[in-house]
């Protein structure tokens, strides 16, 4: 299509479908510039500020485009709106005959395979699991796409989904004796026949990456990909170019390969003697570290007693299982499969131990009760400026955080490999619509002292407890460690108590986040803290959030693995990591935290800085010169009058213990 403004006009079909619709001048000129780079077949990096309208911006000329479009984003949640609202709302409104599918990973789909074998096994930890697993039973019976967001009688983060869903391990494939029905392959074959297909990022890397029957079939046939959210793909990209082996995985291929021979090979007690003695290696290698979990380089997990003795023997373990499965995995498909996932765990266990490409960065991650050995690639820019530079399309990449000071997409274009292309990449900033000066403050509080100093914590606490009087509640308080966020919930708690406010006061991990932003919400008073995972995604428009307050600059811990690595590499380059990476990543991040604040024309409210950084360093003026244009302020007076004079929210008349059923 040439022109989409006469769509977005007045008098055009958008305004005269959808009640209340207008136009904004920054919507109208992305969606122009879209339109562009599909008709061209161009790259484009695009930052959209908040309330430009960018969904919209980039559905209208992706349907009038004609061709098959492939829309990725960050979140299964943002999948989900674009697919059962969003794209509805925009195709009956163009009237453009064009049809379109939702692909997510196969661990969101119901397998008959699993779930039958797990339900005639009947092994469950909890009478809670079981039951979920009967209904779950009941659902695949009457759903048609068989995907686990429509099943709402079992919460999301059930065991038992786990025994009634494949991975890309345990799945037969086309040995399953329910591949007929399997609702994996009807959904990649609508994929295959739709117009517009909608996908996440970690689908889109698992499947291009690892070759996998679906994207890898998807990706030669559409003429172009738009990215949502773009600005999570460095980070997403570097898990799939990598590779892992996990204790948890070993455990998962145990139990399978025991659950396997009990049904096909119950003869073969050596079998389930091997199982056992697989599980135990993972668990002493798992042990090494004791009780804590960590992040850190293979060299420095190597200087732990018996770290490199256990990966060992977990590697001699996995071999003799392999040789006794051997024997065994012509007796059925599924002792087949788990040969198969032995090999392939083998290989990439054998790998770390000794990796040959010298450009991969070997890690160790210890969870609570798993392991996981890792190698991620030192950059991911080639591998995916490969993907760019096959079949010809056009390329969108759009966020409300992708440059750095007001249009500076350096740092985002060589992390994605976009820098060196030929012709370079197209880009653009449109600002927000909304009135920052009007609407929000930034409030820097002074005197705050050092952020490593011992007592910063104390004071980033005293300096949250009067803006949460002032606004009666309706706060984030987002943490950059966990450590900090439990004191400071300790902290504001306490301090709450003694003046006698009666505030609901939420932290992060007493449910999931679906279910804390339910109660947040609902609440209307509350106070939400919180760390990295609320720093983005998290969307409460309205009167619900008036303040949000942050206690540090979010940079990357300087001891993390992978950016030490990074560090080490460009500093050989004679490059400044700080200035190149880490400074820009921690721009990108802390205009996600502030994005939490104001989301409609209608919000009001105040930001907190604490890090007394943000103003006394030179480097503090290239965050804040990123942030929206706020009005500044260092008087905390300013600030809570600022808070005070908002109108109050609607739960303050209700007790805490009211507002939380």
């Amino acid at each position: 299509m040439s022109d989409p403004t006469p769509l977005f006009a007045d008098d055009g079909p958008l305004a005269a479908a959808i009640p209340g619709f207008r136009a904004r001048p920054q919507q109208i000129e992305m969606a122009r510039k879209i339109a562009e780079a599909l008709r061209e077949s161009r790259v484009l990096v695009a930052e959209a500020g908040t309330g430009t309208g960018k969904t919209f911006a980039y559905l209208v000329p992706a349907l009038m485009a004609g061709g098959k479009v492939l829309i990725s984003t960050g979140t299964k949640t943002l999948q989900d709106q674009l697919f059962n609202r969003d794209l509805p709302t925009v195709r009956a409104a163009l009237k453009v005959p064009v049809s379109i599918a939702l692909l997510k990973g196969r661990a969101n789909y119901v397998c008959h395979y699993h779930l039958e074998r797990n339900a005639r096994d009947g092994r469950f930890l909890t009478a809670q699991d079981a039951a979920d697993l009967r209904a779950i039973g009941r659902f695949a019976q009457v759903t048609q796409t068989g995907d686990k967001a429509e099943c709402t009688d079992v919460r999301e983060d059930s065991l038992a989904w786990i025994a009634a869903t494949s991975t890309r391990d345990n799945c037969l494939g086309q040995d399953c004796p329910h591949k007929d029905e399997c609702f994996v392959m009807q959904a990649r074959r609508n994929a295959m026949d739709a117009d517009v297909v909608v996908v996440n990022h970690h689908l889109f890397f698992a499947d291009v990456m690892l070759r996998d029957e679906g994207m890898g079939e998807l990706l030669p046939a559409c003429n172009a990909v738009i990215f949502d959210e773009a600005h999570q793909l460095p980070e997403t990209a570097s898990l799939f170019f990598g590779d892992s082996v996990s204790t948890a995985q070993v455990l998962e291929l145990a139990r399978d390969t025991r659950s396997e021979t009990v049904a096909a090979a119950r003869d073969c007690v050596a079998m389930i003697d091997q199982t056992r003695n697989l599980e135990k290696a993972a668990r002493d290698l798992r042990l090494v570290f004791g009780t804590e979990t960590a992040r850190i380089s293979a060299a420095q997990a190597a200087e732990r007693e018996n770290f490199d003795a256990m990966v060992e023997a977990l590697e001699k373990s996995l071999t003799e299982f392999q040789t006794v499965l051997d024997t065994q995995a012509e007796r059925s498909e599924g002792l087949a499969n788990c040969l198969r996932r032995t090999e392939e765990m083998a290989a990439r266990l054998a790998s770390w131990r000794s990796p040959e490409d010298k450009d991969l960065i070997r890690w160790v991650e210890v969870f609570a009760q798993s392991l996981a050995l890792n190698a991620t690639p030192l950059h991911v820019s080639d591998v995916f400026k490969r993907q760019l530079e096959g079949h010809p399309r056009a390329w969108i990449f759009t966020s409300a955080t992708l440059a750095v000071g007001k249009a500076d997409f350096g740092h985002y274009c060589r992390e994605m490999g976009l820098a060196w292309m030929d012709p370079p990449p197209l880009t653009a900033v449109w600002g927000s619509p909304f009135d920052y000066a009007e609407q929000a403050l930034l409030y820097a509080p002074a005197g705050m002292p050092e952020p490593n100093s011992s007592e910063y914590t104390e004071r980033v606490a005293q300096v949250a407890l009067p803006l949460i009087r002032a606004a009666r509640g309706r706060a984030f308080v987002l943490c950059t460690s966990l450590r900090a966020m439990r004191r400071i919930h300790e902290l504001i708690l306490d301090g709450l108590q003694h003046s006698g406010d009666e505030l609901p006061v939420l932290l992060q991990g007493e449910g999931s986040r679906t279910e804390l932003l339910e109660r947040f919400r609902r609440l209307g008073n509350a106070v939400l803290v919180a760390s990295q995972s609320f720093w983005e995604g998290v969307d409460v428009p309205g009167d619900a959030l008036s303040l949000v307050v942050i206690d540090k600059l979010p940079f990357a811990p300087p001891d993390d693995p992978v950016l030490a690595a990074r560090v080490e590499h460009m500093q050989k380059q004679g490059l400044s990591p700080f200035v190149h990476h880490q400074l820009p990543k921690t721009v990108i991040n802390m205009k996600q935290g502030a994005g939490r604040l104001i989301r409609t024309e209608r919000d009001r409210g105040v930001l907190c800085i604490c890090d007394p950084r943000m103003i006394e360093k030179s480097y503090g003026k290239v965050v804040w010169r990123s942030l929206p244009p706020m009005r500044r302020t260092r008087a905390e007076t300013d600030a809570v009058a600022f808070l005070a004079s908002l109108p109050p929210p609607r739960a303050s008349a209700r007790s805490p213990a009211q507002g939380s059923g």
